[in-house]
C-alpha cells in the first residue's frame, strides 16, 4: 500500500504528522499532488474547535486552499491529463436536494467541503471530484494559484454585496479583508475603507487597494471615523470579515440608511450580535451573507489573476514545510507581520516571500 505524509487533526488543538494511505480515487475523481496549501483564518477556528460541525469530523486532514498537479485520473475524467497544473472547487453538493435544485448549492442539505469536512490538502496528495477541477493558466504562478480558493470566497461575497460604481465600501478586517477591498475597488467602489487592528497589514491595504484605513489600535472609534469620512452619511456597504458579534454591531452602525451589510466573518456557534430590528424597517438597512465561492467563481478568479485585475502576491508572507504546520498556525496569531502562509510537502526549509 502506497503511503504519504499528512497532518492529521487528531483532537482539538493537536496536529499529528502521520504516514497514512494515499487516497484511492473512484472513477469520477482525480488525485492531486499538493504543491502548496494556504493556511486560512478558518483553519485556526477548526484547530481550536470553534465550529461544532467540524469538530464532529475529527480526526481529519484539514487544508482547503490548495494548488497542485494531477497525479492520477479516474476513468470518467474528461479534458484533463496527468501533470496538469490545477486547483479545485472544494464544495461538494448533492445536486438533488431542494436547495441544489433551485440553484443554491452552497445551502445543500448534505453540503461538504474538502479539507473542512473531508480530508484535505495538508498532505502530499488529496482526492477531488474531477468535475471540480480547474486548470491554472500558465500566467498564474504556483504561489498565486494557492490563493484561488480564498479569492473565490471574496468574489462570491462581492457578487452578493453587488456594490454600485462610486459607492462607499467599508471592510472590517485586514487579513482576507484586504482582498475583499481589492474586489470592491475592481468593481469601481469609492471610497474603499479598511478597518483593522494591525498597522502593518493596514499599510499594505493602503498600498494595494484602500483609499482610507482606520487603525483601531490608535483608539480611533471606527464608527465615528466612517461617519467622518462619509460626511455623516455612513457607508453604502459594509463587509464584516472578522467574525465577532462586536464587529457585526459596529458594521450595522456604520451603514447609511438604506445601506447593506455583507456578512462574511464566521462567528462561534454561541456568539450572537445585537441588532436593532427597527433599523431594518425605518432605515431600510439590509443584510446578506456569503460563506464561500462555488462553481465558476473558480474560473472567474483564474481569469482575474491571469489578467492581473487582482494580485494577491504581496500578501503571501512565507512557505513552510508540511512538518511546520502547527508551528506556523501559532506564528500567524503571534506575528503581526505575517499574512498568508503557504504549507508545502515539497519543501524542506521555510522560505520568506514578503515580510
Amino acid at each position: 500500500m502506497k503511503t504519504m505524509r499528512a497532518q492529521v487533526l487528531t483532537e482539538v488543538r493537536h496536529f499529528e504528522l502521520k504516514e497514512v494511505p494515499v487516497p484511492r480515487i473512484g472513477d469520477d475523481e482525480v488525485l492531486v499532488k499538493v504543491v502548496y496549501c494556504g493556511i486560512c483564518g478558518s483553519d485556526w477556528g477548526s484547530y481550536n474547535g470553534k465550529y461544532a460541525d467540524e469538530v464532529a469530523c475529527i480526526p481529519l486532514t484539514t487544508g482547503h486552499e490548495f494548488f497542485g498537479t494531477i497525479e492520477e485520473l479516474g476513468q470518467n475524467a474528461r479534458g484533463l491529463a496527468v501533470g496538469d497544473r490545477v486547483t479545485a472547487d472544494i464544495c461538494v453538493s448533492c445536486g438533488t436536494c431542494y436547495h441544489c435544485r433551485i440553484g443554491e448549492p452552497l445551502l445543500c442539505s448534505s453540503f461538504q467541503q474538502i479539507g473542512i469536512h473531508t480530508d484535505g490538502a495538508f498532505a502530499e496528495y488529496v482526492k477531488v471530484p474531477w468535475k471540480n477541477i480547474y486548470k491554472v493558466p500558465d500566467e498564474v504562478s504556483d504561489e498565486t494559484a494557492a490563493f484561488v480558493e480564498p479569492l473565490t470566497a471574496c468574489l462570491n461575497a462581492s457578487h452578493k454585496m453587488d456594490c454600485m460604481i462610486g459607492r462607499c465600501v467599508v471592510v472590517i478586517g485586514c487579513g482576507l479583508g484586504i482582498m475583499h477591498a481589492a474586489m470592491a475597488r475592481a468593481r469601481g467602489a469609492a471610497p474603499v475603507i479598511v478597518v483593522g487592528d494591525n498597522p502593518d497589514r493596514l499599510k499594505l491595504a493602503r498600498a494595494m487597494c484602500a483609499d482610507e484605513v482606520i487603525d483601531i489600535t490608535t483608539g480611533a472609534d471606527p464608527v465615528a471615523e466612517v461617519m467622518r469620512l462619509t460626511n455623516g452619511i455612513g457607508a453604502d456597504y459594509v463587509l464584516e470579515a472578522v467574525g465577532h458579534h462586536s464587529t457585526y454591531e459596529q458594521a450595522f452602525r456604520m451603514l447609511r440608511r438604506g445601506g447593506k451589510l455583507e456578512a462574511f466573518g464566521i462567528c462561534a456557534d454561541d456568539d450572537y450580535a445585537s441588532l436593532p430590528p427597527a433599523q431594518f424597517v425605518l432605515a431600510e438597512k439590509k443584510i446578506s451573507g456569503s460563506c464561500a465561492g462555488i462553481g465558476y467563481d473558480w474560473g472567474d478568479v483564474l481569469t482575474l489573476l491571469k489578467y492581473r485585475r487582482i494580485d494577491p502576491t504581496p500578501m503571501i508572507s512565507m512557505v513552510v514545510p508540511l512538518e511546520e504546520l502547527e508551528t506556523a498556525l501559532h506564528e500567524l496569531r503571534m506575528n503581526q507581520k505575517l499574512i498568508k502562509v503557504l504549507v508545502s510537502p515539497l519543501v524542506k526549509e521555510r522560505r520568506i516571500l514578503n515580510r
